[in-house]
Parts: C-alpha cells; sequence; structure tokens
C-alpha cells in the first residue's frame, strides 16, 4: 500500500464549463488523467472531492464529476460543502485509516478550494505535491485565470516556511 494519494477536488461540470470555462481546462483535465494513471501503477488511491452548495446541488447535472476524468470502481469520493477539502468531512480520518502521508493535489478552483485544501494539508503535516498542470479557475477579479494559476504555482513554489517541502510538479514529472 501507498503513503501516498492523489487528491482531485472539484473538477465537477459547472465549476469547470459553467458561466465561465476554466482556464486551460482541455491541457487540465489531460494531466489529471496522466496523474490519476501514474498514481494507479504506482498502487495509489485516487480521491475524487465534489463540492455541493445551493446553486451545486448535490446529484444535479453540474454537480457531477466531469466526464473526461479517468475515473475506476474504487476510486474514493469525498463530499464538502465548504472550500477546505478537510472541512467537516471524513478525508483526514480516511487518509490517516489508509496510512497515507503524502498527497498530490490538483483540481479546480485553484485560489480557493485548492490553495484552502493545500494550506489545510501542509498544517496538518501532509507532504504535499501540487501538480503545476493539474488544477485551474475563472478569471476573476481583474485576473485571468491563467495569471491566478501562474501567480498559485510561484507562490506555492516560493512557500519554504512549511513542516515538509510542498513541491510544485508538473504532472509528467511526478
Amino acid at each position: 500500500m501507498s503513503d501516498t494519494a492523489l487528491l482531485i477536488i472539484d473538477v465537477q461540470v459547472d465549476v469547470v464549463e459553467g458561466k465561465q470555462r476554466a482556464a486551460r481546462l482541455d491541457a487540465v483535465l489531460d494531466n489529471l488523467n496522466l496523474a490519476i494513471a501514474k498514481a494507479r501503477q504506482r498502487g495509489m488511491p485516487v480521491i475524487f472531492v465534489q463540492h455541493e452548495e445551493d446553486d451545486l446541488p448535490r446529484g444535479s447535472d453540474g454537480w457531477q464529476l466531469h466526464p473526461k476524468l479517468a475515473r475506476a470502481a474504487g476510486d474514493q469520493i469525498v463530499h464538502k460543502r465548504h472550500g477546505d477539502s478537510f472541512c467537516e468531512t471524513d478525508l483526514a480520518q480516511w487518509l490517516s485509516a489508509h496510512g497515507t502521508s503524502k498527497l498530490w493535489i490538483g483540481g479546480a478552483a485553484t485560489d480557493f478550494c485548492v490553495d484552502s485544501t493545500v494550506r489545510n494539508a501542509v498544517s496538518r503535516g501532509y507532504q504535499i505535491t501540487v501538480i503545476e498542470d493539474g488544477h485551474s479557475t475563472i478569471s476573476a477579479f481583474a485576473l485571468s485565470g491563467e495569471q491566478v494559476i501562474d501567480h498559485f504555482n510561484a507562490i506555492w513554489r516560493a512557500s519554504s516556511a512549511t513542516p515538509k517541502p510542498l513541491r510544485v510538479l508538473p504532472a509528467a514529472e511526478l
């Protein structure tokens, strides 16, 4: 059993193809599928996180995971109502029960759910590898989605005051 798990956050139809299409989406989906293939080759669990809220109700078409993701029977699903994938979910308990100490993280949205999950995971003592080309967001707050992605990759890469190394690697280098 691997001590590493792949966590893919909120790559759901309306999150990435709703009112705006997420930046670099086609490449991000390809890179997440590459990470999934690598994780499976190494015997790592693959965990998909699904967000729900009033305008993204559980079970709706928009709530579904993106159909281009390479899912398989036995993948773990975590349902959440907050940005942080650990907040009021069983994610930490599941990871602990499976001896997980390292996470590869990708998904959406870079500046909200991905970032809050990365920061909480670091605080919980996980060794994190953010998939540099495996996360996305939409344009907002006077920044393009591409600018936000690049900015967060730079922030995470520069984060050195962490209990364990926080790495940022492209999917091809995982």
